[in-house]
């Protein structure tokens, strides 16, 4: 018999982590360093601090397997969203026609934060960073809008201004992040712009450039290096990033403990790799050390940008313009442009090195899904659980829906915990485009891919170095 009272998880504000997890010291094979473009070696510290909070950067690079959460910061947390709840989904489980068995889905609610996502877990760490390291702006790209929202509310918490590039296609899809974004008082561009030279580039060619994640990144880092008092922030992607998201993953542990639970699925959309990665690492680690040795950990990616599915596992530029770090990922090529779809924060060409290498060793899996079938997966999950994801969410919910019918057509007992990234209440149109029939799949064609990865000017960098 199903316990409803079990169905909401929460924690008490001082069961906020005290640490991160670090999962570079366990990784099955070593992590690669950030790579200068200027001359293909390692980026030294120096180059590093020019870019991003000086913290930040020592945390990029450290070996402790756990680094503490200062108690200022896990204060701010506790004070604004924090923990956030996990739900037993109750409602879906009744409409797949699993209520009651042996199948049981979870979901981490991370739309509970003031902006409606994950994204604040690192935006407010990194304005933390920033405050204390004397800076006063912080500039960053976003696609979908989830991360320029939290970063904006991240700086707006710290007195620090905030210059958001958004990409153009998001841009106009989405207003009411733009809104969201300026009511924190960020400053907020569609890009390409006409306020860089990188964007500049686009923009003279084709004035209603999609523009794309790598592009908007140029942007940012170019803005970011006019001012000493200036710095880069970065919302997916590199190890302090996914550091600052693992304390989703160790509150879900605590949670699922709570119930007697352990999960035999956990499952994320993959962008850049920063929500997915902040629910599974403290999991992968166990996976690692052999103390939940069976758990599957799936990703899911849209077809329209399957860099993980379909890119190659090599050395790329992070940006468009070739004016970021060097690193080693699953990649489509920073040439890459993507289709149009409103998954906007999953376009990026490339993945977190740390989730390529835990693919690379099979510590992963990942899948792919068309964009009509995650907005209908969207969809349902509303009408059961009552929240709207967002089309980045649906990803995550779609793959959970099938793991979950998978299990009950084999008659299999599975546990499924899943990562509920974000709300969708920004992301209508794409929901709107669905009802009235206008909404399109994208796949990318295998020609595309190759097409991409052959026009990218990749950089050959000699390993033997490191």
């Amino acid at each position: 018999m199903v316990n409803y009272f079990n169905s909401r998880i929460l924690l008490q504000p001082n069961e906020v982590p005290k640490e991160w997890v670090n999962i570079l010291p366990d990784l099955p094979s070593p992590m690669t360093p950030l790579v200068n473009p200027m001359d293909g070696k390692p980026a030294p510290p120096e180059m590093a601090f020019a870019i991003f909070p000086k913290e930040c950067v020592l945390q990029e690079v450290s070996q402790e397997p756990t680094i503490p959460i200062p108690n200022e910061l896990r204060e701010i947390y506790a004070s604004t969203y924090r923990p956030s709840p996990l739900h037993r989904a109750l409602g879906l489980e009744k409409e797949l026609g699993i209520e009651g068995n042996d199948i049981k889905i979870f979901y981490k609610n991370e739309s509970y934060s003031p902006t409606g996502s994950h994204k604040p877990n690192t935006a407010i760490a990194q304005a933390y960073y920033a405050k204390k390291d004397g800076l006063e702006e912080l500039v960053t790209e976003t696609g979908a809008g989830q991360w320029g929202s939290g970063l904006s509310f991240g700086c707006n918490l710290f007195g620090i201004k905030c210059t958001v590039y958004m990409v153009r296609i998001s841009f106009n899809q989405k207003p009411g992040r733009k809104i969201l974004m300026r009511s924190y008082n960020a400053e907020v561009h569609a890009s390409p712009s006409r306020f860089t030279e990188s964007g500049k580039v686009f923009i003279e060619k084709d004035p209603e450039h999609p523009g794309s994640l790598g592009i908007a990144i140029s942007e940012a880092v170019e803005h970011s290096l006019r001012s000493d008092k200036i710095r880069y922030s970065l919302g997916s992607v590199v190890n302090f990033v996914l550091l600052h998201q693992t304390i989703v993953g160790q509150e879900a542990k605590v949670q699922l403990e709570k119930v007697g639970a352990k999960p035999d699925v956990i499952i994320g959309c993959m962008g850049g790799g920063s929500n997915f990665s902040g629910l599974m690492i403290p999991f992968a680690r166990d996976k690692i050390h052999g103390t939940l040795p069976d758990v599957e950990i799936i990703g899911v990616e849209p077809r329209a940008c399957p860099s993980v599915c379909k890119g190659e596992y090599r050395w790329d530029f992070g940006d468009t313009s070739m004016k970021g770090p060097i690193v080693k990922m699953h990649t489509l090529g920073h040439t890459f442009i993507p289709s149009p779809i409103h998954a906007g924060g999953l376009r990026y060409h490339g993945i977190a090195p740390i989730v390529s290498i835990l693919h690379n060793n099979k510590v992963i899996s990942s899948v792919m899904h068309h964009q009509i079938e995650v907005i209908e997966a969207g969809l349902q999950f509303a009408r059961t659980e009552g929240i709207l994801p967002a089309p980045e969410t649906a990803h995550a919910v779609k793959e959970t829906i099938d793991q979950a019918l998978k299990a009950k057509e084999n008659n299999e007992k599975k546990t499924i915990l899943f990562n509920f990234s974000g709300h969708g209440f920004f992301d209508l149109m794409a929901y709107k485009e669905y009802m009235t029939g206008d909404l399109k799949n994208y796949e990318l064609p295998n020609e595309e891919i190759k097409k991409a990865l052959a026009s990218s000017e990749m950089p050959q960098i000699d390993e033997s170095q490191f």
